[in-house]
């Protein structure tokens, strides 16, 4: 699966809009959809922002693997 993939089917298991996801990373629900359609890569500062939103790693949104790990505790 791809990055667009992935923050796609996170937004949509908790049934929120492009227009919230966007408010959250503080942009355009324009520019968000860009995301999610692969047409630009997604800023590390929003890769950070959205794995702690979803509580998943990273390596979950980019693809390294499969499983949904949550966060660790810190």
């Amino acid at each position: 699966m791809t990055v667009a993939e992935r923050i796609r089917g996170l937004r949509e298991d908790k049934d929120l809009n492009q227009t919230q996801v966007a408010t959250l990373l503080n942009t355009s629900q324009t520019v968000y959809s860009r995301y999610e359609r692969n047409e630009r890569d997604l800023p590390i500062d929003y890769l950070i922002t959205l794995c702690k939103f979803y509580n998943v790693t990273a390596d979950y949104i980019l693809g390294f693997t499969n499983i949904k790990t949550k966060l660790p505790k810190v």
